[in-house]
């Protein structure tokens, strides 16, 4: 049986997926401990951005909210559909849009950390209780030119 991933997009002032971003999220948050904002943080940057969107069979399955200078505010792949080159997909949409993309990390989220350093982002700096909960994040940014060659090829998947 095939599968068929479907890119939406809903741009700055739409907000037809932020409910159902705002699930995701939450289940994340709730499992992992991670992708923690209040409702109202949430959905007033949700509304401000892009978001990048795949949805299977209407129901979400990764989402990327990305401000206009290129900078990843929310970035969430559901549980059961990881592994599937999702996040990469949606981080090479941003970057083909964007001449610098950035984002922040918590320290401890080596999942995510992980994952971002695969991609060739690069750490700039620390930041100690950036978050609302004191946690402390990494400011990271996407480095290279042949990275960009190198993700576009899930942009077209």
């Amino acid at each position: 049986m095939s599968v068929n991933v479907e890119k939406r997009t809903d741009p700055p002032g739409e907000s037809a997926y932020v409910g159902a971003a705002w699930d995701l999220k939450e289940r994340i948050r709730s499992d992992e401990g991670v992708l923690q904002q209040r409702r109202g943080f949430f959905v007033d940057a949700y509304r401000r951005s892009t978001t990048h969107l795949l949805v299977e069979n209407d129901a979400l399955v990764a989402f990327a909210s990305v401000r206009r200078d290129g900078y990843i505010l929310f970035l969430a792949v559901h549980p059961d559909h990881r592994g599937r080159g999702h996040a990469e997909r949606l981080v090479a949409d941003v970057a083909s849009e964007h001449r610098s993309v950035t984002c922040h990390a918590r320290t401890t989220n080596a999942t995510a950390l992980g994952f971002y350093e695969h991609l060739g982002f690069e750490v700039v700096r620390r930041i100690d209780n950036y978050y609302e909960d004191g946690g402390d994040a990494y400011y990271l940014k996407l480095g290279g030119e042949s990275l960009r060659e190198r993700l576009s090829g899930f942009v077209s998947r």
